[in-house]
């Protein structure tokens, strides 16, 4: 068992034993009242407990109309989706991957430019192609000239 496990169930214990003794405590103080102020107390907590289910099967309409995703659904009563709504969730998609075949096809273009500037660099200098191969001349072209 993890450190942070052990210290989460304790949290969880000392915030039971608050929440009981806070219980404790009203229910201790609730038998002094009056019963005119008990019947009060009732109805108050009665009303916030039917605004509470209100509140929950609202949130429930709500998510049921939303969707798992939250985003609501155009479709309304079973009927599919009008077209142009088809058409633009297909849109992204097929934005998205063009911009990657551009992406992949301008790097491909840059590589090939770059390729051709160092053979046209190669093929125009006075060395033949065979003295870059050479390990003497690596070794010369590191002497720093003078």
């Amino acid at each position: 068992m993890s450190s942070s496990t052990h210290g989460a169930r304790h949290l969880d214990a000392l915030q039971t034993r608050f929440a009981l003794r806070i219980t404790h405590r009203l229910t201790e103080s609730a038998q002094a009242l009056e019963p005119d102020l008990v019947e009060r107390l009732r109805h108050s907590r009665e009303t916030a407990l039917d605004h509470a289910r209100m509140a929950r099967s609202a949130a429930l309409v709500t998510t049921t109309v939303a969707g798992p995703s939250g985003s609501a659904s155009l479709a309304l009563n079973g009927a599919p989706p009008p077209w142009w709504l088809k058409l633009a969730s297909i849109i992204p998609v097929i934005l998205l991957v063009t911009g990657l075949i551009c992406i992949e096809r301008w790097g491909t273009e840059v590589q090939v430019q770059t390729a051709a500037e160092i053979d046209a660099a190669l093929l125009s200098d006075d060395l033949p192609p065979a003295a870059y191969g050479d390990t003497g001349f690596a070794e010369f072209l590191k002497i720093p000239i003078e």
